[in-house]
């Protein structure tokens, strides 16, 4: 703030000096006073813009902020959502006497699994899809467990 005062300071200083120069240079009928006052005049309106337009870059800046760290904390949010959805399938397969939370790799993003590794025949890949879609938040499974050949 103490910069952009100096800024406004300035900015009427050098207003009344070019306005006192300009009081020598044409005889309008007008006192050196009203010159001078007028030139203040302006000046003083110059440094008000100045200082409008500070005041409103400011508060765009914090508008932007508010809404990137809106953004990054719904980016997390949604980190944390997949992360559970994750967690919760693996402990559905954990359960599960034929899967193996070992041998099938869960990946969640934005609610969309995928499931991929083996398993042992295709019923149990079945149960894999129905453990990932009954988990709450799950958008959608892809399915992509190989059958092992025994």
């Amino acid at each position: 703030m103490k910069t952009n005062a100096l800024t406004i300071a300035s900015a009427v200083a050098i207003a009344v000096v070019l306005g006192l120069s300009g009081c020598d240079k044409s005889n309008d009928g007008r006192t050196v006073g009203q010159k001078v006052g007028e030139t203040v005049d302006q000046a003083v309106a110059s440094a008000d813009k100045a200082t409008k337009d500070v005041r409103e870059s400011a508060s765009k800046g914090v508008d932007e902020a508010a809404a990137k760290t809106k953004e990054k904390t719904a980016d997390v949010s949604k980190k944390v959502d997949d992360m559970a959805i994750t967690a919760g399938i693996k402990a559905g397969l954990a359960k599960d006497k034929e899967l193996s939370a070992l041998r099938v790799n869960v990946d969640t993003k934005d609610g969309h699994v995928s499931l991929y590794g083996s398993a042992p025949n295709e019923a149990a890949r079945e149960r894999a899809t129905q453990i990932a879609s009954s988990e709450k938040g799950v958008a959608g499974v892809d399915n992509k467990l190989a059958i092992e050949n025994h």
